[in-house]
């Protein structure tokens, strides 16, 4: 395999968010994203352009020394990963690391790549796709007022085999309030923070 995918940086830390907080986790964060959401905390991988090509062996290769320094699966993210094809990078891992391997998106493309754990985080001014909402593990939608709920309602009703949670809006406070009291009338939904950032890791 040749081929190369724009990559902002690849890291072995653990996963801050959804429901494998917690767990050691290596990651590759794809360049390149057309969503544009306004809070977004890794707009620099917005242009893929900026960000230097790198084999898809050579990620794989990585993936494997961090399974081997206790990483327990690959998470593919971005940017928009699926903004990419995706069945080299996750067929070069597979090829040397037995590492389960899971994609963070927004849903707005084809799937591609066949992971094995999908975190759809969709968006309300960029829906997504419904065939990724129906392959979904577990679906998270970021809270910020009231209009995020009757979205989050909506996205989910497509969802039923996924684990639903509500994420605050980093420093939201509004949002915050909003995802507890669902969280805590609604057993349905779970709550998602961004433990990765009150932990001031990366």
């Amino acid at each position: 395999m040749t081929h190369a995918l724009p990559v902002v940086e690849t890291f072995h830390s653990l996963q801050g968010e959804g429901i494998h907080t917690g767990r050691s986790a290596f990651f590759i964060r794809l360049a390149g994203c057309t969503v544009g959401c306004s809070w977004c905390d890794t707009k620099h991988s917005w242009p893929a352009d900026s960000h230097p090509k790198r084999l898809v062996m050579d990620l794989a290769t990585e993936a494997t020394d961090a399974a081997d320094s206790g990483a327990a699966f690959v998470v593919i993210t971005g940017g928009e990963p699926l903004h990419h094809n995706l069945d080299e990078l996750t067929a070069a891992i597979r090829s040397q690391c037995a590492q389960p391997v899971h994609l963070e998106t927004s849903g707005v493309d084809r799937l591609s790549g066949a992971p094995d754990w999908i975190t759809l985080s969709p968006k309300r001014h960029k829906p997504p796709r419904p065939d990724v909402l129906q392959a979904c593990h577990e679906l998270k939608v970021v809270v910020h007022e009231p209009a995020d709920l009757l979205f989050a309602e909506v996205v989910a009703a497509q969802a039923p085999q996924a684990n639903w949670l509500l994420q605050p809006g980093w420093d939201c406070e509004e949002g915050l309030q909003l995802a507890i009291g669902k969280v805590r009338q609604d057993q349905r939904w779970r709550l998602s923070m961004q433990s990765h950032k009150w932990l001031g890791v990366r």
